[in-house]
């Protein structure tokens, strides 16, 4: 194998230097670098040399694939330099400015909640997006037959992991390891098995956050999440409660804000009600902390999560939650 590797090397030398057309070039390359190419030989005979000896025949096959693509990379550069020099150039032409790159909408808003919120007292937990149906249902008061899994369509890897359809479950992860004062928020990519929509995709940002401590209450709650909205949205915007459920904490509360289009009066961005929701909270659950092992007698706690595409639609005026992805820089420069 060895002398058929020395043999190829010399083979592909020689041709290399008749190299003087793109037809000439594109013949080498289909000869030994292709996918049924001299060297895609060399490596697919690897199979039969004896184990002891394939490291050392595997090095020189990856040495020989290397020095042919230098041989074809150096007669293409010369080949084009060569086609470049005897154009015409016309010096009078205006230049070419470079775009200078930004950061991403969707990068921007995560910073900007995390910003606000370490600002507010907030530590910064990531964790697994595969996780496990434990942490991400039952953990979080989601028994097997609760009719409350339903609200999540899931990407199941095997039975029991998934594609994490929440960063809730972060909480738990950091409550088993840690005796309170818990204070933190979990930002990540999450996944939904969701039609793809205007609204909608299958992956997703999520910002949760979580305050467990002695005599944590509602109050807190309200306080922290109108604080955010005043930051972030302006302070000029009203805001409201409503009752809510989810199954990982009791009471439950969504909170609302003017819109941002009618300012309240009604349009079809708002369904003609003049509020959008931004975010989901409420108490942990007792069973929760129960569960990691904390006296519900001694401390309490608040969470709540936004889902971070959709706080980018309403304060940008976005109608299609598909554009953040798109790649369009007509799009992307716009902001």
């Amino acid at each position: 194998m060895l002398d058929r590797i020395d043999q190829t090397r010399a083979e592909a030398g020689s041709d290399a230097a008749g190299l003087l057309s793109a037809e000439s070039l594109e013949q080498f390359r289909v000869k030994y670098l292709a996918r049924k190419g001299a060297i895609a030989e060399l490596f697919e005979g690897l199979k039969a040399v004896p184990a002891g000896e394939r490291p050392l025949v595997g090095k020189a096959l990856n040495a020989l694939r290397n020095d042919v693509q230098s041989l074809y990379d150096n007669a293409r550069a010369t080949l084009e330099a060569g086609r470049g020099e005897a154009a015409a150039v016309d010096v009078t032409l205006p230049g070419r400015g470079r775009y200078i790159g930004s950061t991403h909408l969707v990068t921007r808003t995560l910073e900007e909640f995390q910003r606000i919120f370490v600002s507010m007292g907030f530590n910064i937990v990531t964790g697994p997006e595969i996780e496990s149906e434990y942490y991400n249902f039952e953990a979080l008061n989601f028994p097997p037959d609760h009719p409350a899994r339903d609200m999540q369509d899931t990407f199941f890897i095997t039975k029991n992991v998934l594609l994490r359809t929440h960063t809730t479950p972060v909480q738990v992860r950091i409550m088993e390891r840690q005796q309170p004062p818990v204070r933190a928020i979990m930002p990540g990519r999450v996944y939904r098995n969701e039609a793809v929509s205007p609204r909608a995709l299958v992956q997703f940002h999520q910002v949760d956050g979580i305050y467990v401590d002695k005599g944590v209450t509602f109050a807190e709650l309200k306080g922290t999440l109108v604080s955010f909205a005043r930051q972030y949205y302006g302070s000029s915007i009203k805001y409201r409660f409503r009752a809510s459920y989810f199954p990982f904490t009791e009471p439950s509360a969504e909170m609302d804000i003017t819109c941002y289009l009618c300012g309240g009066k009604g349009c079809r961005v708002c369904k003609h009600t003049g509020w959008l929701e931004i975010v989901g909270s409420g108490m942990v659950h007792p069973k929760i902390l129960q569960r990691v092992g904390y006296d519900t007698e001694k401390v309490t706690g608040y969470a709540f999560g936004f889902g971070v595409e959709r706080t980018v639609l309403l304060r940008h005026d976005i109608n299609d939650i598909r554009l953040l992805y798109e790649n369009d820089v007509r799009f992307l420069r716009q902001f």
